[in-house]
């Protein structure tokens, strides 16, 4: 639950990197589509040449998912730990690599932690969480609302949970169309019923969507899921737009990816990501989806401070206090960052003078903070969808696993100045250093160079 830029996480938001709608050039290719996730149909080729459409413009497709595997119960599954630094030098780069379909969304024994999170932030938050903008049309631009995008969404969402994780979710189908009508999610016994679909029966014609429709469509799609979600939608300036989606909504909605960008001061954004980024969603396919890891440190309230948390659905999430259902401060890091609607846009940990109080920065308090994200096109409308799943690993767990303190310390001294700012580094290097530096040293002295410098591990693990 993060900040909307892609190469680098907040350390502290609701977590979303943004990728672009594909627009330029695409391959000329159809396809038939029975069901998403279902067995899939023989795809069509319709030309071999690579054709130039109108921004803004997207003729749905119809396309054939590969199949998608079943997975244990994510309820007996702890979360992948993820340790995506490497040693030596830090480059800025998009650093995507191509999605297995089966990895689209990852479930685990935290998925009932998140629901409610989520729920609570929902109904405390309202439209500066979740919202779906109208049209917009100016002299500039014109961009189309995201509210059908939030229909797609959610049926590929349930199709596809319901195939990967048949243990966690019950479905039942409309006779006639075959498509789910209602999607309980077992572990919190709670059912949706999800609006009807985008297309009728025999027809390649999508029908038309309410706001209020499609952000219905989108509570549930994030409920159903560990992720947030964002929904970029192309203009008609060739450019892509936040048209929709669960996040820190106030100072984004309704930007451009490079105003995003930009205005977030991502480091070496213009110089090193800008133009290729643009330039391979430009080239983005409905069946090229494509992941990638990112990492940095969060500082979340002291033990003595923290609450245990509950995930109890009883609790009014209005009148209950956030750290009741996220003491880890997963959504929003409040500890760090102070109020969510006084925090500027832009800016990391606030400088001392900013915090009336004291940050508390020891070893016990310090977490790694990860984001899997991932970027697929709808076929069916041509939106991106931009999927975060946070994790957030102890630091001291971390300092126990055989070379990982050695190579994470080696990461983070090779932050250029920019980006540790960006990080907001002056508030725990000092501390994070240290106690890898020992955890290191510890390793070293009792496993010897093997151990200290394992290497074993491929990236992101």
């Amino acid at each position: 639950m993060h900040a909307l830029e892609l190469d680098l996480p907040s350390p502290a938001s609701v977590s979303l990197v943004v990728g672009s709608l594909a627009v330029g050039l695409i391959i000329g290719w159809r396809y038939i589509r029975l069901h998403p996730f279902g067995k899939p149909s023989k795809a069509v080729k319709e030309s071999e040449s690579v054709k130039q459409r109108e921004w803004g413009q997207w003729d749905p497709v119809l396309f054939p998912y590969p199949p998608i595997n079943a997975s244990p119960n994510p309820m007996d599954l702890k979360p992948i730990p993820y340790r995506p630094f490497r040693w030596g030098a830090y480059h800025v780069t998009m650093g995507i690599r191509e999605m297995p379909w089966d990895e689209w969304m990852e479930l685990d024994d935290r998925m009932t932690a998140y629901f409610y999170i989520k729920k609570h932030r929902i109904a405390t938050r309202g439209i500066n969480a979740i919202r779906i903008l109208p049209d917009r049309h100016d002299d500039n631009v014109q961009v189309k609302s995201a509210s059908q995008s939030a229909i797609e969404l959610v049926h590929e969402l349930a199709q596809y949970v319901n195939k990967r994780y048949p243990e966690a979710f019950s479905v039942s189908c409309d006779a006639e169309s075959g498509f789910i009508s209602h999607i309980t999610i077992v572990p919190v016994n709670h059912t949706f019923q999800l609006p009807s679909p985008l297309l009728a029966k025999g027809s390649l014609v999508l029908r038309n969507v309410s706001l209020e429709e499609g952000e219905e469509a989108l509570k549930i799609a994030v409920l159903l899921v560990q992720d947030d979600l964002a929904l970029m939608v192309e203009g008609t300036d060739g450019r892509y737009y936040f048209q929709g989606g669960f996040w820190r909504l106030q100072d984004k909605i309704g930007l451009s990816l490079e105003e995003i960008h930009v205005e977030g001061n991502v480091p070496q954004y213009e110089k090193r990501l800008q133009v290729g980024m643009n330039r391979h969603f430009q080239r983005m396919s409905v069946d090229k989806p494509v992941i990638r890891n990112n990492y940095s440190i969060q500082v979340v309230p002291p033990e003595h401070v923290r609450l245990p948390g509950t995930e109890l659905s009883s609790l009014d999430p209005i009148l209950d206090d956030d750290r009741l259902f996220d003491p880890e401060e997963i959504s929003w890091s409040s500890y760090a960052n102070g109020p969510e609607d006084t925090f500027p846009h832009g800016n990391r940990y606030p400088v001392v003078s900013e915090k009336p109080e004291l940050i508390v920065v020891s070893p016990e308090n310090l977490r790694m903070r990860s984001e899997r994200q991932t970027l697929r096109r709808l076929p069916l409308t041509g939106a991106i969808v931009f999927a975060i799943r946070t994790y957030t690993f102890r630091l001291q767990d971390l300092a126990t696993e055989p070379g990982v303190p050695a190579r994470m310390a080696s990461a983070i001294r090779s932050w250029p100045m920019d980006v540790r700012k960006y990080k907001g580094a002056k508030v725990y290097e000092k501390a994070v250093l240290e106690y890898l530096d020992r955890a290191a040293e510890k390793q070293l002295q009792e496993g010897g160079e093997q151990m200290a410098n394992d290497r074993g591990n491929k990236y992101p693990y």
